[in-house]
């Protein structure tokens, strides 16, 4: 990840949930067209896992 993306999740970080959900809609708006290749399986598995792996350690604080 390059510092620039960096800083841009930390700024995401600090906004009110209301900033937060406009600024994710303009986002999908500009790249709802771009021309990305397809995720291979791997590509999948890997985010998926890292899914899973999430909502294991937000489950863990209320148990």
């Amino acid at each position: 990840m390059t510092i620039l993306v960096e800083e841009l999740l930390n700024t995401f970080e600090r906004l009110t949930d209301s900033e937060r959900l406009h600024l994710v809609l303009e986002i999908l708006k500009r790249t709802v067209y771009l021309d990305f290749p397809p995720l291979s399986d791997d590509d999948l598995v890997l985010n998926a896992e890292g899914l899973f792996i999430e909502l294991d350690e937000e489950e863990s604080v209320y148990e």
